[in-house]
């Protein structure tokens, strides 16, 4: 096409006016408008388009891609241009592809924002308080808390593709535009999730992602849909927190355990999709077997101990230990601890297993039973002192009493004591072990002979004994026989008269004669009295030099048994 200079000369400049028109029609002022040109060449890094005016245009290739992308143009496509300006200074005219895409862009948009239509974009760039898109050739807005329905930490996965926007706002004059892709997946969320509600049912198994966790379960979308995982049913086996098994973004299959058509409420499990381990749990954990397990939660009563994934059993306080009492279970294991425990009872249908600690390692009290039968002799270190007695220990966790009437065989229990004091090692005897009352008897004494044994086997009831007064009481007299054991005649047994029952009589270290009423073996005494021996030596002279009805009086008949019986003794 000839150049509007080139028509002015040959016609003159009255007549350019006239052939402009002609040639442009009425669109003089075509700049800032779009106009439709043909790419005639490539040159390097620009396009040159032929748009009908009075010298080509010129226009960079990158305008015709969208941000990032290879420009798509080849010589003879048709494309649309705007015109910025009619004419530079050079007589060129300025184009642009961009600006072109751009106005197309807004009318298309502007038809989307007025029908509420959604609009495709491709997030290309990150800006404060949010990204920048593509919606062909217009640059909108994307605020950060309209990328998704939760919170999106890397939206680099997202950026590049093309996504679905709804236009919230935009204003031609000013060139805003704000786009929301929460609003669109809100959208598609609420038409799944009636078709999801409408289908649900108890025991349908779904697919899902875990969307949030929390202490007491995980929410997983289930696809326009959440439903609560709790804790409990994420997993057989003890889990503490959620966080242990789970992670966001997590896919999981679940099944559906409870829902509530009305309030929408959807309970999930994923150990239900597994295989139960308590069945036959009694069959696998017999009562009495031994097992290794790991300790998962200590708590004021007792332990949980893990048999295997899924099955626990509690050792309580009491089964933990036979000597260690009153001391919190976290004194004697730890979390994580692999321990050994026998099976005391298996509940299958209330899921409880009770297990004890200390029978895996036996009874102390049946070891040293076996170890230091009755009788035989131990050394130990006095551990404690009580006002009946000592603790002797025997071993690391075991304590034996020596009773204080068990120190001496002479003197008395309090002042056998006093010669003894904490810290002291000492030689006893094993006297009893009783093991379910878990107590150790011992005796320091027993290691000796009994000095009295002698005497009590050749003393018995009914013998007279010559004693010795040690002690004069308000109630009678204690006495010495054969200076080694010990006899009380009680007030009332002093004497035949009841004149002559006065203790006060008898002095310390005199020597009288009595009869044994009772023997106490074990506590090394004797019973005696001495109105019985007078009553009984009345009898017997009675019988032997007659009664009084004969006409002998009493006090011949027994000066004659009293004579006689001297005459015997001389």
């Amino acid at each position: 096409m000839a150049s509007a200079t080139t028509l002015a000369r040959n016609t003159g400049s009255e007549d350019f006016a006239a052939l402009l028109d002609a040639t442009l029609g009425d669109n003089t002022g075509f700049a800032g408008s779009v106009i439709t040109g043909k790419v005639i060449r490539i040159d390097d890094d620009v396009a040159v388009v032929d748009v009908g005016l009075k010298s080509e245009g010129r226009v960079p290739l990158k305008e015709f891609a969208p941000q990032g992308q290879k420009p798509d143009v080849k010589v003879g496509d048709t494309v649309e241009l705007f015109v910025e300006r009619y004419e530079d200074r050079d007589g060129a005219i300025i184009l642009s592809r961009e600006k072109a895409r751009r106005e197309e862009a807004w009318t298309n948009l502007e038809k989307s924002f007025t029908a509420q239509h959604r609009v495709n974009g491709v997030i290309f760039g990150r800006v404060k308080g949010g990204f920048t898109v593509d919606l062909g050739g217009a640059v909108a807005f994307l605020p950060g808390s309209q990328v998704d329905i939760r919170p999106v930490r890397d939206v680099t996965p997202l950026m590049g593709s093309p996504q679905p926007f709804q236009i919230l706002k935009m204003d031609r004059a000013r060139g805003n535009i704000v786009v929301s892709r929460r609003a669109v997946l809100e959208e598609t969320r609420a038409e799944q999730r009636a078709e999801l509600v409408q289908g649900l049912k108890e025991g349908m198994v779904l697919d899902g992602v875990v969307k949030n966790i929390t202490d007491y379960g995980a929410f997983v979308d289930l696809g326009g849909v959440d439903g609560l995982l709790h804790v409990t049913d994420i997993a057989w086996r003890r889990i503490n927190h959620p966080s242990e098994a789970l992670t966001i973004g997590q896919p999981v299959k679940v099944q559906v355990i409870r829902f509530n058509p009305e309030t929408q409420r959807i309970s999930l499990g994923m150990k239900q999709l597994m295989a139960d381990p308590w069945e036959n749990v009694a069959t696998k954990y017999p009562v009495q077997g031994k097992f290794s397990g790991r300790v998962t939660n200590i708590t004021d009563y007792g332990a949980f101990v893990e048999l295997e994934p899924g099955v626990e059993g509690l050792v309580h306080v009491s089964e933990m230990s036979w000597t260690k009492k009153n001391v919190h279970p976290g004194k004697i294991v730890s979390t994580s601890q692999e321990v050994e425990v026998v099976i005391l009872d298996v509940d299958g249908p209330k899921r409880r297993i009770s297990l004890g600690l200390k029978q895996a390692v036996g009874n102390p009290w049946d070891v040293f039973a076996e170890q230091h039968p009755p009788g035989s002799a131990i050394e130990g270190e006095i551990r404690n002192i009580t006002e009946f007695g000592l603790f002797v220990g025997l071993g690391p966790d075991l304590d034996g009493m020596v009773h204080m009437s068990d120190l001496s065989w002479d003197e008395p229990g309090e002042t056998a004591m006093a010669r003894y004091k904490k810290g002291d090692t000492v030689k006893a005897k094993v006297l009893d072990v009783d093991v379910e009352k878990e107590r150790i008897s011992l005796g320091i004494k027993q290691l000796q002979a009994d000095p009295a044994a002698e005497v009590l086997d050749r003393i018995r009831k009914g013998d007279v004994v010559t004693c010795v007064v040690t002690k004069v009481e308000a109630n009678g007299i204690e006495v010495k026989v054969d200076e080694v054991l010990t006899g009380f005649i009680r007030r009332a047994e002093l004497a035949r008269d009841r004149a002559d029952q006065r203790p006060d009589k008898f002095a310390v270290g005199e020597k009288v004669d009595a009869k044994v009423t009772a023997v106490d073996r074990a506590g090394r005494r004797l019973a005696l009295t001495i109105k019985g021996k007078e009553v009984e030596e009345e009898r017997q002279a009675m019988q032997e030099y007659g009664s009084s009805d004969s006409g002998a009086s009493l006090g011949d008949i027994l000066g004659a048994a009293i004579r006689r019986r001297q005459a015997g003794e001389e």
